[in-house]
Order: C-alpha cells, then structure tokens, then sequence
C-alpha cells in the first residue's frame, strides 16, 4: 500500500487484502494482492481519490530524496524506490537519477526482479537521489540486499511473518508515498511490522521542513520492552536473527496468522463493545467536513445495524473477532465508498484504541481515551507513547483523526527519509 492500505497475503501464503484501504485524510492509494509463494505479490495502484489534480507543470517529473544515515551502524546501506507509474500504471523500480524502469514479466514460480538497489549513504553521511510520481515504497536495508521475485501478477514484496521468506533474516524498513500532479504524500508506517527506526520529511517552497517519524530517546528499545513486559504473548511478536540481531516486531496481525498471539487475545473487550450498544446508540460521525453526516449504530440479534437520519438500515457488522480488528478487513472491510468503508473504518480505529466503551460518540476527537483499556491493541500503544510527536501508522486506519505519521506538500521542494539511531 502507498498511502492507504496494504494488499497483502497473509502468512504462509493465504490471500489477505491488509486493511482496507488506510486513507490520508482524503488522500487514498488502492492495492491489489495475488497469491505468490515467496510472500506477498502486491500491485501498487494510483490514488483513487487523491485532491483535484493541478497543472502538470506545478509539480515536476522527479523530486530530490535526501537520505540521511544517522543510524550509528557501520553496515552498508541499500535503498530501492518500488511503485506503479502514475500516468501508465505500470509497476517497476526508479534508480538514483529518478528514471523509472518496468518490471520485466515474472513467473511462476517467481523468478528473481533486477537489482532495484541503490547504495545507500555510510553512517553519518547523506545522499541525494531523485524520486519520480509513482505510488510506491522506499525500502532500505543494513547489511544485505533485499530479494525482490516477480511472478506473473506483479512484484512479490517481502513478507517476513513467513519463515520460508528470503527476506526473513534481513534487517529492513520501508516509507511509502505518492507523488503526483497535486505533491507528495510520505509516510512512516508500521502497519506491518516495527522495524529500523526513520523518519520522514519534506521541505516546502517556503523553505520550512515538515517531519514526522521520529522516536523519543530510547523509543526503539523502549517499545520492544513494552511488548516484552505486555502479558499475553505480545513479547511474541518479536523476531530476531540466529546471531541474537533484533529485527523487527510484528504487527498483531500477522502475530496472530504466526500464532505468536491468541486468537481470542481481544475477544473480551469486543464482547463488552457488544454487549453495550445492545442497549446503547453508537453515533458515528465520518466525516470531519461534514459533520452533519451521521450514522446511528445498535446491536439487534449479535448484529450491528448502523441507520441514517432518517432511520434507514444503511449497513451491518457482524460481531468481529481479532483478526478482523487489527487487519481492519473481513468482518470490518471498508469498501472505497462513502457510507460502509467510512463508518467501518471509525469502528477499527475505536476498537484498535479501546475507546468504544469510554465514548459513545466516534472517532474521539483527542487522544486521551486511547489504549486506557486493558485489551488493547498493544503494539500500536507501545508505538505511539514512543514517538516524538506522538504519531504513528500502528494499523490500518491510525489516520482517523489524523493521528497518523504522514508529511504532504502540494510544492515538494524535496523529500527526507533520515535512519534514526537504533539505541
């Protein structure tokens, strides 16, 4: 996903579209997955409904990317700008010059991509290369290049929650953005994992930066402890390499496809979240320009039925369970439409920050009633109380209420990914 969701398989190969489509405040990007047997075969696709389009001529062809290496590690570093062409839809890669490459056609079984990587700046060093419009990722990686496949629907990107993934023992991270008529869109995310710590930035015509992605000293370390000292298994979704090297913690999604956590692990606070609009009226309000949209929702033989204004049955949830919740899909899908998707997708932030119970009026307006629950979604609280800002892409729909990590300029002058110190 670029700057909306993830299409991606679930682990060991099941076909799973991860979230359903995180939006950036109107800014949304669709993905399509294939099954692939290395991992996930994800095709990038252009925003569906990204602001009005200007004159080609405001933003150019290619944008600079400064890369900053303050990681502190010695290990050489390779970075890859991965996407799908705007203007053509093809997918393919971007070398240093910004000059976009399409994939050549894959097969089955995936056959290996062409080197995509770009050397990387030493630590305490920086480097410029160009980014052209594309939707995509910015991958990076200490010490190993990244093992790219090709099969016939697409690029097979990483998907380490599988343990047969050539990318499993590799340390890595990736930003996603889009870059188009109307500017650029960068995002640090976690939706899938937590991982190398970066941040994001993007310098404007004016010659102000925007940042976000930073961790608070110690962050890094402090998060893998939080999910450590979390019972319940949540210490689970760490993954390290044979050499003791961290490399990652899972997202709970995939912690749950990996059995590292319970099947049942929120299945208390969803009974309660139930059991209280049996006899309680949920209010959604989607829209933050429209506050006069709402949507009534009440809990009548284990489902919900969500009403509009005029009292009208205008969509229904079954009782979700984990996987639901955290991946935000299956029984809480989001189709890119303008009643379902927009009130699935307040009830996945309300249940991922425990705050349907405290606040029957959704999505909050402020932060102070998230992860208060004891079943909570642990991960995405350990992250966001770690972050400089506060903001974080933990799951899905973590924009709701524009809590998410994202930097956007309509005038890119240009973009900033920095390696931040792991310790």
């Amino acid at each position: 996903m670029t700057l909306g969701a993830l299409g991606a398989l679930g682990a060991l190969g099941a076909l799973r579209a991860l979230g359903a489509l995180r939006a950036l405040g109107k800014h949304r990007a669709l993905t399509t997955a294939a099954a692939a047997v290395l991992g996930t075969a994800l095709a990038i696709g252009a925003p569906a409904s990204a602001p009005p389009a200007r004159a080609a001529a405001a933003v150019p062809a290619t944008i600079p990317l400064q890369v900053t290496n303050n990681s502190g590690r010695g290990d050489a570093v390779h970075v890859y700008v991965l996407g799908t062409e705007l203007s053509t839809g093809r997918q393919g890669w971007a070398d240093a010059n910004g000059v976009f490459h399409a994939w050549p056609a894959g097969g089955n079984p995936p056959t290996p991509a062409p080197d995509a990587s770009i050397p990387g700046p030493a630590a305490g060093q920086a480097k410029t290369i160009r980014i052209p419009k594309l939707s995509g990722r910015i991958y990076f990686s200490y010490g190993r290049k990244l093992d790219f496949r090709l099969t016939t629907g697409g690029l097979v990107q990483p998907a380490v929650q599988n343990p047969s993934d050539p990318n499993r023992d590799i340390l890595f991270n990736w930003s996603e953005y889009t870059l188009n008529d109307s500017g650029l869109w960068l995002n640090s995310t976690q939706v899938d994992m937590f991982s190398a710590p970066y941040a994001v930035g993007v310098r404007r015509a004016d010659g102000s930066t925007a940042t976000t992605g930073h961790l608070k000293s110690g962050g890094y370390n402090g998060v893998l402890n939080a999910l450590r000292a979390q019972p319940g298994g949540w210490g689970n979704l760490i993954q390290t390499r044979s050499d003791g090297t961290v490399l990652r913690a899972l997202s709970p999604l995939y912690g749950l496809e990996t059995g590292a956590l319970p099947r049942n692990v929120m299945d208390d606070y969803i009974n309660r979240v139930w059991q209280k609009y049996t006899t309680t009226t949920l209010t959604v309000t989607p829209f933050t320009d429209q506050p006069s949209v709402k949507y009534y929702g009440r809990v009548s033989g284990g489902v919900m039925n969500f009403t509009n204004g005029a009292g009208a049955v205008v969509t229904s949830f079954q009782k979700p369970d984990a996987d639901s919740v955290f991946g935000c899909h299956r029984l809480l899908d989001a189709p890119n439409d303008q009643v379902r998707g927009p009130i699935s997708r307040t009830l996945c932030a309300g249940f991922n920050r425990s705050t349907l119970l405290v606040n029957a009026n959704q999505p909050d307006a402020t932060s102070a009633n998230f992860y208060r629950d004891g079943v909570t979604n642990h991960y995405a609280r350990a992250i966001h109380e770690r972050m400089a800002d506060g903001r974080a892409y933990a799951f899905a729909f973590d924009d709701v209420g524009h809590h998410e990590s994202l930097v956007h300029d309509g005038s890119p002058q240009q973009a900033q990914l920095t390696l931040d110190p792991f310790s």
